[in-house]
């Protein structure tokens, strides 16, 4: 019996200490490729879920229960030889305290997205050189996915990936490929980056942190409390907002968070909510039918 104990026990350490940081899955989408044999997309699919989930981007030590939940939709719209193009739509979400709830923290989809891949070839990441446009874009988002997951537990806890993240961004600077450079146009991957380590967006990071751990992780013990601390996060957002209106930061934020804050505050005590939906109006005016149904 104590054999059969110290073996379960030992069964957990060895999960537990093996565990890695995302519980990602990707799915790479080749409906817009007229080409009968499908398998190289299969293949660059398997390739990037191992990728993605077997790799430890931290030095952390984290339970399975800890992993973090995301997504990786790659939409391929172009394909030949081995060249292909298309779009990804990252996703990812944070667990909320004492209960079953995922409060989802990032949604944006990138649409300049283009590499090479050969099949069955090894995916690598080298910190040091730029290789290869496809690990070197996956690489990234797993970055800005586990920096904004730290801030929502700590303050400016993410600072450490999002710096690894925007060293991914000059590595890439001269690859020639699309996303990396401030002069790429708007929502370029050097631009979100660039956001989240400014000090001109502090309130962003601040707000990340008070809606998550101060509103969302006490709603089941103290709603009313909870929906004030959120409420107030929009005071920072409108106070980033005044100075930098229609910011990257801001939109991916309300792009995954509007249905959410529509939900929180149509639910659970009442509460004057007058001067928050002139808030929200005001910064977030994409979403302003989902402000709408905000009704007490």
């Amino acid at each position: 019996m104590v054999k059969k104990l110290l073996f379960l026990v030992l069964i957990c350490v060895v999960n537990f200490a093996f565990a890695q940081e995302l519980n990602c899955t990707v799915i790479v989408n080749s409906d817009q490729i007229n080409q009968t044999n499908k398998q190289i997309f299969k293949t660059l699919e398997k390739s990037l879920n191992d990728y993605v989930n077997q790799t430890k981007w931290t030095d952390r030590t984290l339970s399975s229960q800890e992993r973090i939940d995301c997504s990786m939709m790659i939409t391929i719209t172009r394909y030949e030889n081995s060249s292909f193009s298309g779009t990804i739509q990252v996703q990812s979400n944070r667990p909320v305290y004492n209960s079953t709830y995922q409060s989802p923290v990032f949604n944006y989809q990138d649409k300049r997205f283009s590499f090479n891949y050969v099949e069955f070839a090894p995916l690598y990441f080298n910190p040091n050189v730029f290789d290869s446009n496809l690990t070197s874009v996956i690489t990234y988002y797993v970055y800005i996915i586990l920096g904004i997951d730290a801030d929502t537990f700590s303050k400016e806890g993410g600072t450490p990936y999002f710096k690894q993240a925007q060293s991914i961004v000059n590595l890439a600077q001269g690859s020639g490929y699309a996303g990396w450079q401030q002069t790429d146009g708007n929502r370029t991957r050097w631009e979100l980056v660039d956001n989240l380590l400014s000090n001109t967006f502090k309130e962003y990071r601040l707000a990340l942190y008070n809606y998550h751990r101060l509103g969302m992780d006490n709603l089941v013990d103290n709603p009313s409390m909870a929906k004030q601390t959120i409420a107030s996060s929009m005071n920072l957002f409108e106070k980033l907002n005044n100075v930098r209106p229609n910011s990257f930061v801001l939109q991916a934020f309300f792009d995954a968070k509007s249905e959410e804050i529509a939900n929180v505050f149509s639910d659970g005590p009442k509460m004057n909510v007058a001067d928050l939906k002139e808030t929200l109006g005001n910064i977030a005016p994409l979403y302003t039918d989902t402000w709408s149904r905000i009704k007490y």
